[in-house]
């Protein structure tokens, strides 16, 4: 079993129902325990197109026998069913966003997959539930 920890934010649509959806999702996947989960905190668009609405966002610490790329399979498939649109402007508004920040000791340098996140420590809204859940 790997600890990893989790990014979760949404700002379309019902952000709190979008990520109590997702996270119900997660707690179902196998092999996989949701161990902790942060507050949700209300934050500003970093990035992207100007006028989108705030985000909330939050973190979750899981314990899983996913490898990094089956669970990122698994993650990308659980925001395809919250309405999440891989066709999407960069940093752009989104029903449900799903990142992968750390996945145990493992570090990833693949085209699809980098971990640990390469943005994780120069933004305050992964930071901050971050540090809530560590």
């Amino acid at each position: 079993m790997a600890v990893c920890y989790l990014g979760i934010g949404s700002n379309l649509g019902n952000k709190r129902l979008k990520i109590r959806a997702a996270l119900k999702r997660i707690e179902e996947l196998k092999d996989t325990k949701v161990l902790k989960v942060s507050k949700l905190i209300k934050t500003k668009p970093v990035g992207g197109p100007c006028g989108q609405p705030d985000y909330l966002n939050a973190c979750l610490k899981i314990d899983t026998r996913l490898t990094p790329h089956t669970l990122l399979k698994k993650l990308q498939d659980i925001e395809i069913k919250l309405g999440r649109s891989r066709k999407h402007v960069r940093f752009g508004p989104r029903t449900i966003d799903l990142d992968i920040l750390f996945y145990g000791n493992s570090v990833v340098n693949t085209r699809k997959l980098t971990i640990p996140h390469p943005r994780v420590f120069e933004r305050q809204f992964v930071l901050k539930p971050l540090r809530e859940i560590l």
